[in-house]
C-alpha cells in the first residue's frame, strides 16, 4: 500500500498507471517526429544526389531551369486549352507563358 508521502510524489501518469490507464497521444505528438525524419531523409537524398550528379553545377542548374520552364509552359498551355473549351472565347483568353493566373 502507498503511504501519504508516496501519494504526494505521484504525478498524473503515475496515477493513471495505478488505475491501468495511460495518457492519450495527440496527433501532433505522432506526426511531428515523422515529418522531421522525412525532412531529414529528403535533405540527405538531395545532398547525395547532387554529390553523385554527372554534370557540373552550372550545367545541372541550367538543365533544371529549362525543364521547369518547359513544365510551366505545358501547364499554361493546358490552362489555356481548358479555358478555351470551357468558355468558348477563343484566342482572346490565352495566358502568355510565364505570367500568373488568378
Amino acid at each position: 500500500m502507498l503511504s501519504l508521502k508516496d501519494l504526494k510524489k505521484l504525478d498524473r501518469d503515475d496515477l493513471l498507471d495505478l488505475v491501468g490507464l495511460e495518457t492519450r497521444r495527440t496527433t501532433a505528438e505522432a506526426t511531428l517526429p515523422a515529418l522531421g525524419i522525412f525532412a531529414a531523409g529528403l535533405l540527405v537524398g538531395v545532398g547525395v544526389g547532387l554529390l553523385l550528379a554527372d554534370k557540373p553545377g552550372t550545367q545541372l542548374r541550367g538543365d533544371l531551369r529549362t525543364r521547369l520552364q518547359g513544365g510551366q509552359d505545358k501547364l499554361v498551355g493546358a490552362i489555356n486549352n481548358a479555358r478555351g473549351t470551357e468558355t468558348q472565347q477563343g484566342a482572346g483568353s490565352t495566358v502568355p507563358p510565364g505570367s500568373r493566373t488568378t
